[in-house]
């Protein structure tokens, strides 16, 4: 299949992440959420030196080689999860890094890819590497104690119970096959709100727990304590709480850095949402959050 490698989504609070960010001359950042490479590209075009990219999705790595003929040196892709950074990055070699959580757009307007809900596709949902599970074998394998529980803490689905009992009682007559026939059976189950899918929450919470999102994002947020200086930023985007629980819990607590306690000291006081015209031109961006910190010695 062939990769499309143009920027076609555009990145959410692009603008503002650089803003944030600050990239700089002479400078190496880490864009650990390579995706359609929106945010590499608006940082090299700021300035910055070099971005080293990650991303565990080999859709992402294939698209990322026009960005090689295109920035040369510049650029470097790495097909890691951004939570082996450290196998791949010196301490203290980052001036900064910035991470958008979630899933990628070119991943859910590919059908067969199984993330999405309105395109019938294969119960798949793997990101690449790193992934344990196909969503199949959750939803056709797993006990009903076991579906509900995941659906309720990666989901944070309130009917959870109801939508896993269903679960067991359609698989036992015939297996799931497609996002379709179990987006239909939610759909009965879960009553429909303006704008939100009933199925939205059942999807997240196969898809976190298929791809280790929560266990990802808090060993990078760990591994940025020792990759960045005194003084390097940290810009993150959120799509949901528990996402965004994980960053501020990070920002909280201090850590040991070259025999000196430090802490990240937060760069915008009140988390940046998108504006009306970006979400009216983007509805996916609308529960997006940004935060930026510097790391400082804490005093």
């Amino acid at each position: 299949m062939a990769i499309d490698p143009t920027p076609t989504h555009i990145p959410v609070l692009c603008k503002e992440m650089v803003e944030i960010l600050d990239p700089l001359p002479g400078k190496v950042y880490v864009d650990g959420t390579f995706g359609g490479g929106g945010y590499t590209r608006a940082i090299l075009n700021k300035g910055a030196t070099k971005v080293i990219a990650f991303d565990r999705d080999d859709d992402a790595v294939k698209r990322a080689e026009s960005f090689n003929q295109e920035f040369g040196e510049r650029f470097e892709m790495i097909h890691s999860c951004f939570s082996e950074m450290d196998k791949y990055l010196k301490p203290e070699s980052m001036d900064g890094i910035v991470f958008d959580f979630g899933i990628s757009s070119y991943q859910v307007d590919e059908a067969h890819r199984g993330f999405s809900f309105r395109q019938n596709g294969p119960l798949d949902m793997r990101m690449g590497l790193g992934a344990t599970y196909t969503a199949s074998e959750v939803v056709n394998t797993f006990k009903e104690k076991d579906i509900a529980e995941i659906l309720y803490v990666y989901g944070e689905e309130p009917r959870s119970r109801q939508i896993a009992r269903a679960i067991i009682e359609a698989r036992s007559i015939k297996p799931f096959e497609t996002t379709q026939e179990l987006a239909l059976l939610i759909r009965k189950i879960v009553s429909s709100q303006e704008g939100f899918d009933p199925a939205t929450l059942t999807f997240q919470g196969l898809r976190i727990f298929i791809n280790n999102e929560l266990i990802e994002i808090e060993r990078a947020l760990k591994l940025s304590n020792q990759l960045l200086p005194i003084g390097g930023r940290l810009v993150t985007v959120a799509f949901h709480a528990l996402e965004d629980r994980l960053v501020k819990n990070h920002s909280r607590v201090a850590f040991s850095h070259q025999e000196k306690l430090c802490m990240y000291t937060a760069i915008n006081r009140k988390t940046i949402t998108p504006s009306l015209p970006e979400i009216r031109s983007n509805p996916r961006c609308r529960s997006a959050k940004l935060r930026g910190f510097i790391k400082e010695v804490r005093r």
